[in-house]
């Protein structure tokens, strides 16, 4: 494919989807992501694009918010991967909040697995995935659906929440950044996932690569409050990425980072890493993920306490070996 047509490509993916990933312009395009990279910054030159962390966005400032459908179809396999690393977080009998989104759709199609859960959400695709669950409650907050993400926000998502206290809450969004921490382009969005981090002992951030140093419109999480990431392994020339890793890790994030197996698609639900005997906890023999943990620089931060009686951890989440399929990487905080 010639330079042209694979800038032609570029653009009418970026301009179709609002943000697309090195990586997923790459795959498409059919060539490596040092070439893409050159033509994002060639497109970027001529005003018709923005670069961005891992990616390009359509230009004029903070990324817009792409549809359901868009968003369905960037990063699929990563996103597969951070479902079945998150949900080995997840105990049976425990309470959590899993807000809205594709990462989380497919972390609720693992939690389906997992006996005495309960799911408090205020997506409907959420609710859907884990519908038919075996021994697994789901409560679905109040409010006005908001059809872009099939979500529930308003004042009604907000109050429904007050009072609710669980163990932890599975979050993503456009956005993370060391400096601003997790952030969406949509106010009521944000609003109800702030919402949902009041009701949570711990909060656990799903994004993958691509969202890496990109910063949008609404705060939802700042940094200090964020518990864990669990995010995709940047590639090799994403320097960028990797930096602002190291960046959350040095103000008190835990990264766990799954592997994706290059040259494979994503495994469908039912199969692969999420398939395996033990309810979701990535321990299939054909879907190993290899994950690596950045430990919390300095003394453990001191997040708001359980209620008594009710369900809650304190501190970072303790992963078994078992529960662990690939090596421990030896990333660390930098000393200051």
């Amino acid at each position: 494919m010639f330079a042209a047509e694979r800038r032609q490509l570029i653009l009418e993916m970026v301009r179709a989807n609002g943000a697309v990933s090195l990586r997923e312009l790459a795959r498409v395009v059919q060539t490596s992501e040092v070439t893409v990279r050159r033509d994002v910054r060639a497109l970027e030159a001529e005003g018709l694009l923005d670069r961005r962390h891992g990616g390009a966005v359509l230009p004029g400032g903070f990324t817009r918010e792409s549809g359901f459908p868009q968003k369905s179809h960037l990063a699929t396999a990563e996103k597969t991967a951070i479902a079945d690393l998150a949900a080995s977080l997840v105990n049976e009998g425990e309470a959590v909040v899993v807000g809205a989104g594709t990462t989380t759709q497919e972390l609720a199609r693992r939690l389906a697995r997992v006996p005495g859960l309960t799911v408090v959400t205020n997506s409907l695709l959420v609710a859907q995935a884990l519908a038919h669950a075996n021994r697994v409650e789901v409560v679905m907050t109040g409010g006005t659906l908001r059809g872009s993400n099939y979500a529930l926000v308003g004042s009604g998502a907000e109050q429904s929440l007050q009072g609710l206290r669980v163990s932890r809450a599975f979050l993503s969004g456009s956005g993370l950044t060391a400096e601003r921490g997790l952030s969406t382009s949509n106010m009521l969005a944000a609003s109800v996932d702030r919402a949902l981090v009041q009701a949570a002992a711990e909060v656990v951030v799903l994004a993958d690569h691509s969202k890496l140093g990109t910063d949008t419109m609404f705060q939802t999480v700042p940094t200090d409050v964020i518990t864990r990431l669990v995010t995709d392994e940047p590639s090799s020339h994403d320097e960028r990425s990797a930096t602002e890793l190291q960046a959350l890790a040095d103000q008190g994030v835990q990264i766990a980072v799954a592997g994706v197996a290059q040259g494979s698609s994503a495994p469908r639900p039912g199969q692969g890493a999420g398939a395996g005997p033990n309810g979701g906890r990535g321990e299939g023999p054909a879907g190993r993920q290899s994950r690596r943990d950045m430990p919390m620089p300095g003394p453990r931060r001191t997040h708001p306490p359980t209620a008594p009686g009710g369900p809650g951890l304190r501190g970072p989440v303790s992963l078994s070996d078992q529960q662990l399929s690939g090596r421990v990487a030896d990333l660390a905080p930098r000393r200051r």
